[in-house]
């Protein structure tokens, strides 16, 4: 049996431990940490002239338990943390098989307890950076309430409008871990020779 005294050393270890968690390279170049149901990264390098957010952002995300034919999720939510200027950005991401966005209708992003929002593909979202599939919150305004929304609930629905065999998918995204990503691009963005 374990003494009071073990069991207490070894919850403080477990407490202890994820705060001294340190990054970690992956053999794509890239340095990693996750938080809870997010995965964090930032690029080894920063290439300011980069055509794509890879070469200048950080970014965060969580995907759907559904995963693609590439064994990828289907559907992920993104943050990114433009490392040139300390922008955000928030992109929806629709990789599943044999659909696309119905760009015709809305996304609806619902929080428990809170009004749905409403994601218009005409003015609310925008693609970027040659994607066909990951659309980006274009206002600024908007785009800041629902990051302050992400960081302060522990999920929200995303409703996607599809063409193909499904004609919608809800899909739950877990929110545990946005704040904790969030931190960790606003510190490693410009370390890039600290790691």
């Amino acid at each position: 049996m374990i003494s009071r005294t073990g069991i207490f050393f070894a919850t403080l270890a477990l407490l202890v431990t994820p705060a001294l968690a340190d990054p970690f390279e992956h053999s794509s170049g890239e340095w990693r940490e996750y938080h809870r149901d997010w995965l964090a990264s930032c690029p080894d390098a920063i290439h300011e002239d980069a055509t794509d957010y890879y070469g200048f952002s950080c970014f965060a995300s969580t995907g759907s338990q559904e995963l693609n034919s590439a064994n990828l999720p289907a559907y992920k939510l993104t943050l990114m943390r433009n490392r040139l200027t300390g922008d955000l950005d928030l992109a929806i991401t629709v990789a599943a098989d044999n659909v696309e966005a119905d760009t015709s209708r809305k996304i609806i992003l619902a929080f428990g307890g809170a009004a749905p929002v409403s994601l218009d593909f005409t003015t609310d979202l925008e693609t970027r950076y040659n994607t066909i599939n990951q659309f980006y919150v274009v206002d600024p305004a908007l785009k800041a309430e629902l990051i302050e929304r992400l960081k302060a609930r522990n999920a929200v629905s995303v409703t996607l409008p599809l063409t193909g065999p499904k004609t919608n998918q809800t899909v739950w995204f877990s929110l545990r871990g946005v704040a904790a990503s969030l931190d960790f691009m606003a510190t490693y963005a410009r370390r890039v020779a600290q790691y």
